[in-house]
């Protein structure tokens, strides 16, 4: 049985959950002001069944493409337990891609709200038209693109992203103590990061540049909106 940690371990680990609850609530505030792409991602609840009752998809909070070279690459993060995570880190090897991030256009605010809230709207495909990329998963129409893409490396637990100290000393009570004041209070996420395979799609491909549908969805101050280039032409005159 393990003796009980100092009181001075137990006290440094409650100070650092403050200050990453402090930190949290200013970057909140921060990326409020920040418009943010919204993307839903796709895939197959089970990888061999290409039945519309197993397509999968949920609107992400986070996604950003992260490398062109050498080979073009995007993350994502999700926090757990969730479907979605549980059906990616099921995917087999074997296809070119276990999913598609479909980056939204202006028209689609509520494609974004079916795939965010599986409580009220259980069956979103049922309310979105879409086409299947070459393994079967949805493409939905009217996004401003569609990626398929293929995990690189298996999900990326954050429950401990280095900063407590943990890979610096090795004291077993300082590591359960620590686990014991985070696991409580702080959610855990994953991250993945995907290797672009192929385009299924891009609306400047098949609308006018003027249309609605070529121009992004963007999250901003808790609602969502989008851009025009006009106005922020007309805002930079001097």
């Amino acid at each position: 049985m393990l003796a009980r940690a100092p009181r001075y371990i137990v006290q440094r680990a409650y100070n650092t959950n403050v200050a990453d609850k402090q930190v949290k609530a200013k970057l909140r505030s921060l990326l409020r002001e920040t418009a943010q792409p919204v993307a839903v991602v796709t895939s197959l609840l089970h990888p061999t069944d290409k039945s519309p009752n197993n397509y999968h998809g949920a609107t992400l909070s986070s996604f950003s493409s992260i490398a062109m070279d050498p080979y073009p690459l995007v993350a994502f993060s999700l926090r757990i337990p969730s479907r979605m995570a549980a059906s990616l880190r099921g995917a087999l090897p074997e296809p070119p891609s276990d999913m598609v991030v479909n980056i939204l256009s202006a028209t689609q605010a509520s494609t974004a709200v079916l795939f965010s809230r599986p409580d009220l709207h259980p069956n979103p495909f049922q309310e979105v038209g879409y086409i299947l990329n070459s393994e079967g998963i949805p493409v939905l129409e009217g996004s401003l693109g569609a990626l398929s893409c293929k995990l690189t490396t298996p999900p990326i637990l954050l429950d401990d992203p280095g900063f407590s100290g943990r890979a610096f000393e090795k004291n077993l009570e300082l590591e359960t103590a620590e686990h014991e004041v985070s696991s409580s209070t702080a959610s855990t996420s994953e991250l993945f990061i995907a290797r672009v395979t192929n385009i299924e799609r891009l609306a400047l491909d098949e609308v006018d540049a003027h249309d609605p549908r070529t121009m992004p969805l963007l999250y901003h101050r808790r609602n969502y909106s989008t851009c025009s280039p006009d106005n922020l032409l007309d805002y930079l005159k001097p």
